[in-house]
Order: structure tokens, then C-alpha cells, then sequence
């Protein structure tokens, strides 16, 4: 029987998002400051350099940009680095966070000429002050309405051109007219493994970590191609390099500290391999409803579909049809289940 139970999803280890033991500071210093520095996102970086050295030679602020992509592939940290590369201030937000239109008029009246405003998650603005955000982006003004009943009138405030970069993991979500405000769009996609171990080596050098090659590429093929979990990967295998070892670095150091904290070699962690486990022996390898999934290994639905269903999509494991969930033959041959072996759904019925 395939055990259940609460997962710690706040703290699971290959999780794109933030989360609670990830250290600011450590995260902060590891950031590149400039568009050399970054490392992957070849197309972006190229485009992204022509839009910015155009706006610098016309003197003018650069266009509205809109950054979107899995989490944890660096929409923050490049929007800093734009915001340097332009030699301008940068103030940070987040949708949730303005909760009122006079919110956002504090934020857009304290900006001076050329700066950016970048707000994360920006697809969760509401409705109303996504309505204010319209005529800033396309006029650089404001509207107030001023009094009730038929002493109101309206004020219109003048802004200083600025740039907004919008960073968002769900472009769908994103209005039509709010997504048409923005005349820069680019996509983040994954990092290869080659990339990943050269952020890892980056960041190693920047902490003062031996490491080897090797190492580096053994960390980087687990990291599900993203910068935030190698970096997390880097700096839980520091420890054991310095508690088991000598303080390097090695391959066999990082394999032995991987495996411990049970991600295996394609970055899969328990989680991962216990729903695809009971859709295989639990259900005949599928299709299995997502609710009944959820109920079968004891975690919320929407956990398990945004949380593990896009990695395991990605990597041809699990595929998602009209009757359910289904475990697919490279799911059976990564997990050593043979065909037939999975106990048929038959047998629970």
C-alpha cells in the first residue's frame, strides 16, 4: 500500500516558487547585475539589448514590457537588470499587493522620468485598478474622481514617462486590453542543463565554494530547468560538502546529498513519484480523476495540477485525457514498474 499524508509543500525542495527557507540575502547576492552577467535566455537577452540601447540613444524611457514563464527562471531579476542597464530607479510591487487605485497612484506619482515599475504577478490586479492602469500606460496620466453626487469631478494628473514591466506565470489570465498596453513581450522558457551548471559554477564562485564540473552538471540535470532550485541545490549540497567532506564540491558529494534529500537523476522528488506510483499500481496506470488522485495520496487537487502536473507533463510521465489522468509508458520505465505489473483497476473495483 502506497503510503499518504501531509507534504510540506512550503518547503518542498524542487519547488519553482519561494519558499520559506530560501534565504534573501543568499538569493539577492546571486542575482547578475547586468545583461553580460546573466547567463541563458540567449533571444531575450539579444532583443531585450537592442530595445534598450534604441530607448538610451532617443533619451526616452524604454517601452512597457511584459515578462512571462514558469516561476523561478528570473522575470525579477531581469526586470532589476533592465532597470540598471537603463541607468534608472526601479520600485517593486505585486498585484495582490495593490489592493486600491490610491494605492497605485502613490506608487506611479512617486516615479521620476525613465524609472520602472515592476509588478510580479500582475495577472492578479483587479478589475479596478487595472482600469486606472490604462490611460497611465498609454497617456502617463491619472484620473481621480473627486466628491459624490453632482459636486463630483473628475482631475486628471500628469505623470513622468515611465516603464512598467509586468511579470506574470499565467499570461492567459491577463485582459486583452491590459496585455495589449505592453509593447515589449518575451517569453522565458527553461534552462538547459549546460546553462544551469554554468549558474551553478557562477554562484559557487560567488560564495566561495569549491566545485567541481562534474558536480555542477550532476546538480544542474536535477534542477527540472530552473536557476531557483539549482541555486537551492547548491546551497543544500554545500553542507554536506563541508559536514561529509572537505568543503569541495565533488560529483559523488552532490549525488549522495541529492539522493538523501530524495530527488533522483531527472529532478522527480517523493511527491512526484508517489502519484505517479498510485496512478500505476493503485489505478491500472489510469485514467484516474484528479479529485479522486488527490484522495487516494491525501493532497489537495489543485496542489497536485499546479504544483506537480507540469514537470510531469513536460517530461512525457503523465498525460492528461477527458476521463483523467494517465501514467504513460516512460512513467512505468523511469519508476522499473513493468507492464502488467501494475496491479490492474480491475482489481480495485
Amino acid at each position: 500500500m502506497i503510503e499518504t499524508g501531509e507534504f510540506d509543500f512550503e518547503n518542498r525542495l524542487v519547488a519553482p516558487q519561494v519558499i520559506k527557507e530560501d534565504d534573501g540575502d543568499f538569493d539577492y547576492s546571486l542575482r547578475p547585475k547586468t545583461l553580460s552577467e546573466y547567463i541563458g535566455q540567449d533571444k531575450v537577452k539579444e532583443n531585450l539589448s537592442v530595445y534598450i540601447e534604441a530607448a538610451k540613444k532617443r533619451g526616452e524611457a524604454l517601452d512597457h514590457v511584459l515578462l512571462y514563464g514558469p516561476p523561478g527562471l528570473g522575470k525579477t531579476t531581469l526586470s532589476n537588470i533592465i532597470a540598471h542597464e537603463m541607468g534608472v530607479n526601479i520600485r517593486v510591487t505585486s498585484g495582490p499587493a495593490i489592493e486600491k487605485t490610491g494605492d497605485l497612484a502613490a506608487l506611479l506619482t512617486s516615479l521620476q522620468a525613465g524609472d520602472v515599475l515592476f509588478i510580479d504577478e500582475i495577472h492578479r490586479l483587479s478589475h479596478a485598478i487595472e482600469e486606472v492602469l490604462y490611460p497611465a500606460l498609454e497617456d502617463f496620466a491619472i484620473d481621480f474622481m473627486i466628491g459624490n453626487g453632482p459636486a463630483a469631478r473628475s482631475i486628471r494628473i500628469d505623470l513622468q514617462r515611465f516603464t512598467l514591466i509586468g511579470a506574470t506565470t499565467r499570461s492567459g489570465q491577463l485582459s486583452a486590453p491590459l496585455r495589449d498596453r505592453f509593447g515589449i513581450i518575451q517569453r522565458l522558457e527553461l534552462y538547459s542543463t549546460d546553462d544551469l551548471a554554468e549558474i551553478i559554477t557562477r554562484s559557487a564562485v560567488i560564495l566561495g565554494v569549491a566545485i567541481d564540473s562534474e558536480a555542477a552538471y550532476e546538480m544542474a540535470s536535477r534542477s527540472r530547468g530552473t536557476p531557483r532550485i539549482a541555486n537551492r541545490f547548491l546551497k543544500r549540497v554545500r553542507d554536506y560538502a563541508e559536514v561529509m567532506g572537505d568543503g569541495r564540491i565533488t560529483k559523488d558529494i552532490a549525488k549522495i546529498a541529492l539522493d538523501r534529500m530524495e530527488v533522483d537523476n531527472l529532478g522527480l522528488d517523493s511527491l512526484d513519484k508517489r502519484m505517479l506510483t498510485m496512478i500505476i499500481k493503485g489505478y491500472g496506470g489510469g485514467p484516474v480523476g484528479l479529485d479522486t488522485l488527490a484522495s487516494a495520496i491525501g493532497e489537495e487537487a489543485v496542489t497536485l495540477e499546479d504544483v506537480c502536473e507540469p514537470f510531469l507533463m513536460q517530461l512525457g510521465f503523465l498525460a492528461r485525457t477527458p476521463r483523467g489522468r494517465c501514467a504513460t509508458d516512460l512513467a512505468y520505465n523511469h519508476l522499473g514498474i513493468p507492464r502488467g505489473d501494475d496491479g490492474g483497476q480491475t482489481s480495485l473495483l
